[in-house]
């Protein structure tokens, strides 16, 4: 008899690390300052980008519907999140762009995620997670951000 544990625990597991980071992120991110925030925003400012993006565009690297990135956009525009601005290049067109309260929380996560990872660091030992961390990039693709995981899970 095998002391492992059965395989569907290996991806529940790795799933619930990421759910108590993105919840602890999150509080954190309410205390200061930005309590709308929702882990779906975190994928949509990041397609973003510091160049902008059309609606269009935006959906298609969220694998979402246009429509579905458009309604997004409208909920970030109305919390001061996100601004549409003419594109310069095609007046037809219009580009999304983060505002300053945008590219805050954007700041503020990354700061956040470092202390969450120490917190976790001293709980597992530095080794132990440079380890694991080590050990996850040896077992998953070498592109850490795949930005269409809203359209993989059912999407907005």
């Amino acid at each position: 008899m095998s002391s492992d544990a059965p395989g569907f625990e290996l991806p529940l597991r790795l799933f619930l690390g990421f759910r108590v980071l993105i919840d602890d992120l999150h509080a954190e991110l309410a205390r200061q300052g930005h309590p709308d925030v929702r882990p779906m925003h975190g994928f949509v400012f990041q397609a973003i980008g510091a160049e902008g993006t059309t609606a269009a565009e935006l959906g298609r690297r969220l694998g979402i519907s246009k429509q579905a990135a458009g309604k997004t956009v409208d909920a970030l525009e109305r919390l001061g999140y996100l601004r549409r601005e003419a594109d310069p290049g095609d007046a037809r067109r219009k580009v999304v762009r983060l505002t300053e309260r945008g590219l805050d929380c954007l700041a503020r996560s990354a700061r956040i995620f470092d202390e969450l990872r120490a917190r976790w660091a001293e709980v597992l030992g530095a080794d132990r997670l440079r380890a694991l961390e080590a050990d996850l990039r040896r077992v998953t693709p070498a592109e850490a951000f795949r930005l269409d995981i809203p359209g993989w899970f059912g999407g907005p």
